[in-house]
């Protein structure tokens, strides 16, 4: 069975919903890493997860990206580990160089937190194996600075690579203004790298894992990896 690894920084507050996804509902092996960790010894899935590592001091992930684990979560990824990064998690990805671009604060400069839809744009990923091209999901967000950016070459090759995970969408999966909330550019809600083992995703998926949190949307994506890396 594999066993996943929950990083853990001052200021990280959803790393025991991460922790409660797997455990208690995918039934996987789980454990927290501190963040001054520098032993990934038997872990074959690392979660960055949400809240505000270091308060979000300075730009969201920034100084989080200076920690001691992460020297080893780099070299975990560029060995071709897995690594998904959620909320925070993605900004942290971001300042650690593990995937292209930057955030900015949301459009309307407002902190946002409430369900939206996001769909699977690319299926070729652990992440989303198991989901359907332009399958549609309720996802909450909680964050003020996920308004994704790129420059044009890097949307081109963003596009060209097959990287980009997830849009903002609505109910019928269609890209409209309105869904966009945070103003991202081309609606990008979700990237992997260009070897397809990082995943940075802005909504949060660990807390849409039961009915009684209004969704069930976020299991499919976790059943996607679990499966891969069954296979792998």
């Amino acid at each position: 069975m594999a066993t996943f690894g929950v990083v853990v920084f001052p200021g990280s507050n959803c790393d025991h919903d991460a922790y409660h996804a797997m455990k208690h509902v995918m039934n996987s092996d789980v454990k927290f890493l501190w963040h001054k960790e520098t032993d990934l010894t038997g872990v074959d899935f690392l979660i960055i997860p949400g809240g505000f590592s270091y308060g979000d001091y300075l730009r969201s992930g920034a100084i989080a990206r200076f920690s001691p684990i992460m020297q080893e979560v780099v070299k975990f990824a560029d060995k071709g580990g897995p690594v998904m990064g959620i909320c925070n998690g993605f900004q942290i990805l971001l300042e650690a160089g593990l995937v292209p671009g930057a955030m900015m604060h949301n459009e309307k400069l407002k902190f946002v937190c409430k369900n939206v839809f996001i769909k699977a744009e690319s299926t070729n990923s652990i992440f989303t194996s198991g989901l359907k091209a332009g399958q549609v999901l309720d996802i909450p967000v909680s964050h003020g600075e996920g308004n994704y950016f790129i420059d044009d070459d890097g949307l081109k090759s963003l596009k060209d690579n097959d990287q980009i995970i997830f849009r903002y969408c609505d109910a019928n999966g269609k890209l409209t203004e309105e869904a966009n909330f945070n103003g991202s550019i081309d609606h990008i809600a979700g990237i992997c790298n260009k070897q397809r083992n990082v995943l940075g995703l802005m909504p949060h998926p660990e807390r849409a894992m039961e009915k009684l949190l209004g969704s069930e949307d976020g299991k499919p994506i976790f059943e996607s990896i679990l499966n891969s890396l069954s296979v792998a």
